[in-house]
């Protein structure tokens, strides 16, 4: 399943649903991650000023990778939703 994240906040959605899907707790992933549980709250709740070595850690921590395409059309009102 793909899903496209063009914000901090859609990112956070993505990265929630993925591990709710997989049945495990924050506390799990941030055991993986060697992350704090807060942590992975902050990211799935869209916090802004995160490390990309943190983000890279919960996407191998959920089995999850990233992938960089050209973005799609979109509407002004996703547009505005980035900032």
């Amino acid at each position: 399943m793909s899903q496209i994240a063009r914000s901090p906040t859609q990112l956070g959605d993505t990265l929630r649903r993925f591990r709710t899907l997989a049945g495990i707790s924050q506390s799990d992933v941030a055991a993986l991650a060697g992350l704090r549980q807060a942590t992975i709250s902050k990211v799935e709740s869209g916090y802004a000023a995160v490390q990309m070595e943190t983000i890279f850690a919960i996407l191998a921590a959920l089995n999850l990778e990233l992938n960089i395409d050209v973005r799609s059309k979109s509407s002004a009102q996703d547009i505005e939703d980035i900032f």
